[in-house]
Protein backbone atom coordinates (compact mmCIF):
# COMPACT_ATOMS: atom_id res chain seq x y z
CA UNK A 1 0.00 0.00 0.00
CA UNK A 2 2.92 2.47 1.44
CA UNK A 3 6.54 2.14 -0.36
CA UNK A 4 8.26 4.42 1.71
CA UNK A 5 7.66 6.12 5.16
CA UNK A 6 9.03 8.46 7.74
CA UNK A 7 8.85 6.97 11.44
CA UNK A 8 8.99 10.30 13.83
CA UNK A 9 9.76 8.82 17.23
CA UNK A 10 10.86 10.98 20.45
CA UNK A 11 11.58 7.79 22.69
CA UNK A 12 8.82 8.21 24.75
CA UNK A 13 6.21 7.01 22.17
CA UNK A 14 7.80 3.48 21.91
CA UNK A 15 8.28 3.85 18.14
CA UNK A 16 11.67 3.68 18.32
CA UNK A 17 11.24 0.07 18.63
CA UNK A 18 10.63 -0.42 15.04
CA UNK A 19 14.65 -0.10 14.74
CA UNK A 20 14.54 -3.95 15.58
CA UNK A 21 11.76 -5.14 13.01
CA UNK A 22 12.90 -3.52 9.73
CA UNK A 23 12.43 -7.20 7.72
CA UNK A 24 8.91 -7.30 9.02
CA UNK A 25 8.26 -3.58 8.21
CA UNK A 26 9.95 -4.76 4.70
CA UNK A 27 7.93 -7.70 4.58
CA UNK A 28 4.48 -5.03 4.73
CA UNK A 29 5.45 -3.73 1.27
CA UNK A 30 7.70 -0.83 2.83
CA UNK A 31 11.06 0.03 0.48
CA UNK A 32 12.10 2.78 2.00
CA UNK A 33 12.37 3.93 5.64
CA UNK A 34 13.53 7.11 7.43
CA UNK A 35 13.61 7.70 11.20
CA UNK A 36 13.41 11.10 12.45
CA UNK A 37 14.09 12.40 15.81
CA UNK A 38 13.92 16.05 16.88
CA UNK A 39 16.59 17.28 19.06
CA UNK A 40 15.44 20.83 21.05
CA UNK A 41 17.86 23.65 20.53
CA UNK A 42 19.98 24.14 24.38
CA UNK A 43 18.75 27.07 25.99
CA UNK A 44 20.72 27.15 29.18
CA UNK A 45 22.92 29.87 27.66
CA UNK A 46 22.31 33.25 26.92
CA UNK A 47 22.46 32.38 23.30
CA UNK A 48 20.19 29.44 22.40
CA UNK A 49 22.28 26.93 20.60
CA UNK A 50 22.29 23.37 18.81
CA UNK A 51 22.76 20.58 21.13
CA UNK A 52 25.38 18.36 20.12
CA UNK A 53 25.90 16.21 22.53
CA UNK A 54 21.97 14.70 22.59
CA UNK A 55 22.21 14.60 18.54
CA UNK A 56 24.64 12.05 19.14
CA UNK A 57 23.25 10.03 22.28
CA UNK A 58 19.92 9.33 19.55
CA UNK A 59 21.45 8.70 16.55
CA UNK A 60 24.09 6.33 18.56
CA UNK A 61 20.34 4.81 20.02
CA UNK A 62 18.69 5.18 16.67
CA UNK A 63 21.65 3.40 14.97
CA UNK A 64 20.83 -0.66 14.83
CA UNK A 65 18.37 0.47 12.10
CA UNK A 66 21.40 0.31 10.15
CA UNK A 67 21.85 -3.31 11.27
CA UNK A 68 20.55 -6.52 8.61
CA UNK A 69 18.84 -4.61 6.42
CA UNK A 70 16.76 -6.67 3.47
CA UNK A 71 17.94 -6.54 0.35
CA UNK A 72 16.26 -3.76 -1.59
CA UNK A 73 15.40 -1.68 1.28
CA UNK A 74 16.82 2.15 1.83
CA UNK A 75 17.78 2.78 5.71
CA UNK A 76 17.75 6.01 6.79
CA UNK A 77 18.23 8.52 10.04
CA UNK A 78 17.93 11.77 10.35
CA UNK A 79 18.34 12.92 13.88
CA UNK A 80 17.37 17.27 13.52
CA UNK A 81 17.75 19.87 15.74
CA UNK A 82 14.59 22.32 16.38
CA UNK A 83 10.76 21.61 17.22
CA UNK A 84 9.25 18.71 15.03
CA UNK A 85 6.27 20.86 13.59
CA UNK A 86 9.23 22.98 11.80
CA UNK A 87 12.02 19.87 11.05
CA UNK A 88 9.10 17.13 9.89
CA UNK A 89 8.44 19.27 6.31
CA UNK A 90 12.11 19.53 6.02
CA UNK A 91 13.05 16.03 5.72
CA UNK A 92 9.53 15.61 3.90
CA UNK A 93 11.23 17.90 1.39
CA UNK A 94 14.31 15.56 1.61
CA UNK A 95 12.96 12.27 0.48
CA UNK A 96 9.58 10.86 -1.41
CA UNK A 97 7.85 9.99 1.67
CA UNK A 98 4.23 7.92 1.49
CA UNK A 99 3.12 7.90 4.54
CA UNK A 100 4.42 9.62 8.05
CA UNK A 101 4.67 6.82 11.32
CA UNK A 102 3.65 9.16 14.36
CA UNK A 103 2.52 8.07 17.66
CA UNK A 104 0.03 10.36 19.98
CA UNK A 105 -1.17 9.25 23.21
CA UNK A 106 -5.46 9.27 23.34
CA UNK A 107 -6.57 12.81 24.56
CA UNK A 108 -9.76 14.69 24.92
CA UNK A 109 -10.19 18.16 22.91
CA UNK A 110 -9.64 20.26 25.75
CA UNK A 111 -6.09 18.81 26.76
CA UNK A 112 -5.21 18.90 23.28
CA UNK A 113 -5.84 22.46 23.41
CA UNK A 114 -3.99 23.31 26.84
CA UNK A 115 -1.29 20.95 26.14
CA UNK A 116 -1.31 21.20 22.33
CA UNK A 117 -0.35 17.97 20.28
CA UNK A 118 2.56 17.68 17.47
CA UNK A 119 0.62 14.84 15.49
CA UNK A 120 -2.41 17.16 15.19
CA UNK A 121 -0.05 19.90 14.37
CA UNK A 122 1.33 17.62 11.72
CA UNK A 123 -1.95 16.35 10.38
CA UNK A 124 -3.15 20.23 9.94
CA UNK A 125 -0.38 20.79 8.10
CA UNK A 126 1.21 18.33 5.88
CA UNK A 127 0.18 17.14 2.64
CA UNK A 128 1.48 13.28 3.52
CA UNK A 129 -0.82 10.42 5.16
CA UNK A 130 0.07 9.70 8.59
CA UNK A 131 -0.56 6.22 10.57
CA UNK A 132 -0.93 7.53 13.77
CA UNK A 133 -0.35 4.74 16.94
CA UNK A 134 -0.79 4.50 20.05
CA UNK A 135 2.26 4.50 22.40
CA UNK A 136 0.57 2.20 25.32
CA UNK A 137 -0.28 0.07 22.91
CA UNK A 138 3.01 0.01 20.96
CA UNK A 139 5.34 -0.01 24.40
CA UNK A 140 3.23 -3.00 25.71
CA UNK A 141 3.60 -5.31 22.37
CA UNK A 142 5.95 -8.29 22.38
CA UNK A 143 8.77 -8.88 19.93
CA UNK A 144 5.81 -11.63 18.18
CA UNK A 145 3.22 -8.85 18.02
CA UNK A 146 5.56 -6.33 17.06
CA UNK A 147 6.50 -8.43 14.06
CA UNK A 148 3.17 -9.08 12.81
CA UNK A 149 1.78 -5.66 13.75
CA UNK A 150 4.64 -4.18 11.49
CA UNK A 151 4.17 -6.68 8.45
CA UNK A 152 0.36 -5.94 8.77
CA UNK A 153 -0.15 -2.01 9.09
CA UNK A 154 -2.68 -1.82 6.81
CA UNK A 155 -3.66 -4.90 5.50
CA UNK A 156 -7.40 -4.49 6.74
CA UNK A 157 -8.91 -1.04 6.71
CA UNK A 158 -12.10 0.01 8.25
CA UNK A 159 -13.66 3.14 6.19
CA UNK A 160 -16.21 5.08 8.03
CA UNK A 161 -18.43 6.42 5.44
CA UNK A 162 -21.25 8.66 3.97
CA UNK A 163 -22.02 10.53 1.28
CA UNK A 164 -19.94 13.57 1.77
CA UNK A 165 -17.12 15.44 0.68
CA UNK A 166 -15.19 14.42 3.11
CA UNK A 167 -15.86 10.49 2.99
CA UNK A 168 -15.50 10.84 -0.86
CA UNK A 169 -11.81 12.42 -0.52
CA UNK A 170 -10.48 9.66 2.05
CA UNK A 171 -12.39 6.61 0.08
CA UNK A 172 -10.49 8.01 -3.25
CA UNK A 173 -6.87 7.72 -1.36
CA UNK A 174 -7.87 4.47 -0.39
CA UNK A 175 -8.22 3.71 -3.84
CA UNK A 176 -5.59 5.44 -4.92
CA UNK A 177 -3.26 2.94 -2.45
CA UNK A 178 -5.35 0.09 -3.54
CA UNK A 179 -4.36 0.68 -7.42
CA UNK A 180 -0.66 1.86 -6.91
CA UNK A 181 0.09 -1.03 -4.21
CA UNK A 182 2.54 -3.67 -6.23
CA UNK A 183 1.75 -6.68 -3.40
CA UNK A 184 -1.33 -7.67 -1.18
CA UNK A 185 -0.24 -5.73 1.76
CA UNK A 186 -3.58 -3.64 1.46
CA UNK A 187 -6.18 -6.62 0.97
CA UNK A 188 -9.23 -6.28 2.83
CA UNK A 189 -11.45 -3.22 3.82
CA UNK A 190 -15.00 -2.63 6.30
CA UNK A 191 -16.74 0.22 4.61
CA UNK A 192 -19.10 1.04 7.37
CA UNK A 193 -22.05 3.94 7.47
CA UNK A 194 -23.71 5.14 10.43
CA UNK A 195 -27.77 6.37 10.26
CA UNK A 196 -28.26 8.91 13.26
CA UNK A 197 -30.90 7.58 15.34
CA UNK A 198 -31.42 10.37 17.37
CA UNK A 199 -34.98 11.09 15.60
CA UNK A 200 -37.95 9.47 16.58
CA UNK A 201 -38.99 8.92 13.00
CA UNK A 202 -38.41 5.92 12.55
CA UNK A 203 -39.60 5.85 8.57
CA UNK A 204 -36.90 8.26 8.09
CA UNK A 205 -34.45 6.27 9.99
CA UNK A 206 -35.42 3.03 7.66
CA UNK A 207 -35.43 5.40 4.43
CA UNK A 208 -31.93 6.43 5.10
CA UNK A 209 -30.88 2.95 5.39
CA UNK A 210 -31.61 1.82 2.33
CA UNK A 211 -30.17 4.77 0.84
CA UNK A 212 -27.38 4.41 2.48
CA UNK A 213 -27.35 0.08 1.50
CA UNK A 214 -27.70 1.45 -2.51
CA UNK A 215 -25.01 3.76 -2.37
CA UNK A 216 -22.84 0.99 -0.57
CA UNK A 217 -23.52 -1.22 -3.34
CA UNK A 218 -21.83 1.29 -5.74
CA UNK A 219 -18.59 1.59 -3.47
CA UNK A 220 -18.81 -1.98 -2.81
CA UNK A 221 -18.13 -2.35 -6.66
CA UNK A 222 -15.61 -0.22 -7.19
CA UNK A 223 -13.16 -1.20 -4.44
CA UNK A 224 -13.64 -4.79 -5.51
CA UNK A 225 -12.52 -4.02 -9.25
CA UNK A 226 -8.99 -3.23 -7.07
CA UNK A 227 -8.89 -6.46 -6.03
CA UNK A 228 -9.92 -5.93 -2.70
CA UNK A 229 -12.15 -8.06 -0.06
CA UNK A 230 -15.23 -5.80 0.64
CA UNK A 231 -17.71 -5.53 2.92
CA UNK A 232 -20.25 -3.39 3.68
CA UNK A 233 -22.60 -2.31 6.55
CA UNK A 234 -25.49 -0.10 7.40
CA UNK A 235 -26.01 0.65 11.57
CA UNK A 236 -27.84 3.23 13.37
CA UNK A 237 -26.81 4.81 16.30
CA UNK A 238 -23.76 7.37 17.59
CA UNK A 239 -21.40 7.20 14.20
CA UNK A 240 -18.04 7.37 16.54
CA UNK A 241 -19.35 4.58 19.02
CA UNK A 242 -20.04 2.32 15.50
CA UNK A 243 -16.68 2.76 14.26
CA UNK A 244 -15.37 2.03 17.46
CA UNK A 245 -17.44 -0.83 17.95
CA UNK A 246 -16.81 -2.15 14.43
CA UNK A 247 -13.31 -1.99 15.05
CA UNK A 248 -13.41 -4.18 18.19
CA UNK A 249 -15.59 -7.04 16.58
CA UNK A 250 -13.31 -7.34 13.41
CA UNK A 251 -9.51 -7.60 12.83
CA UNK A 252 -9.00 -4.52 11.40
CA UNK A 253 -5.50 -3.05 11.23
CA UNK A 254 -6.50 0.75 10.96
CA UNK A 255 -9.31 2.83 10.65
CA UNK A 256 -9.13 5.24 7.57
CA UNK A 257 -10.38 8.74 7.85
CA UNK A 258 -9.84 12.23 6.51
CA UNK A 259 -11.02 15.55 8.42
CA UNK A 260 -11.88 19.21 7.40
CA UNK A 261 -9.91 21.68 9.46
CA UNK A 262 -11.90 24.81 10.90
CA UNK A 263 -9.91 27.92 12.36
CA UNK A 264 -13.14 29.62 13.96
CA UNK A 265 -14.71 29.09 17.51
CA UNK A 266 -17.25 26.25 16.34
CA UNK A 267 -13.79 23.47 16.73
CA UNK A 268 -14.19 24.25 20.04
CA UNK A 269 -17.88 23.64 20.41
CA UNK A 270 -19.13 21.03 17.23
CA UNK A 271 -15.89 18.80 17.07
CA UNK A 272 -15.83 17.00 13.82
CA UNK A 273 -16.77 13.14 14.19
CA UNK A 274 -13.22 11.95 12.64
CA UNK A 275 -11.24 14.12 14.74
CA UNK A 276 -12.72 12.63 17.50
CA UNK A 277 -11.79 9.08 16.43
CA UNK A 278 -8.26 10.23 15.93
CA UNK A 279 -8.34 11.73 19.56
CA UNK A 280 -10.02 8.80 20.94
CA UNK A 281 -9.07 5.56 19.08
CA UNK A 282 -7.30 3.13 20.64
CA UNK A 283 -6.74 1.59 17.17
CA UNK A 284 -4.54 3.21 15.13
CA UNK A 285 -5.85 5.62 12.30
CA UNK A 286 -4.89 6.30 8.83
CA UNK A 287 -5.27 10.00 8.02
CA UNK A 288 -5.79 11.66 4.86
CA UNK A 289 -5.10 15.29 4.76
CA UNK A 290 -7.94 17.06 2.45
CA UNK A 291 -4.70 19.28 1.78
CA UNK A 292 -3.36 16.38 -0.33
Amino acid sequence: MFKSCLICTDFNDGLHRLIDFIPNLAAGGLKQIVFCHSVPLWEEGEVPRIDRERIDLATERLSPALQEIPDGVDVKIEVVSGRPIETVPRILEKYQIDVILVGTPVRSLLKEKIFGSTTMSLAKSTATPLLILRPQLISTYTVEEMRLRCQHLWRYLLIPYEDTQICNYALEKVKACARSQSGKTFQKCLVLWTVDDSTRDRIMIEQRSQQAEEKLKSVKAELEELGLEVETQVREGNFVNQILDAALNYDISAIAVASNYKTNLLNWVIPSDMEDILRSSWFPVLFFSPKN
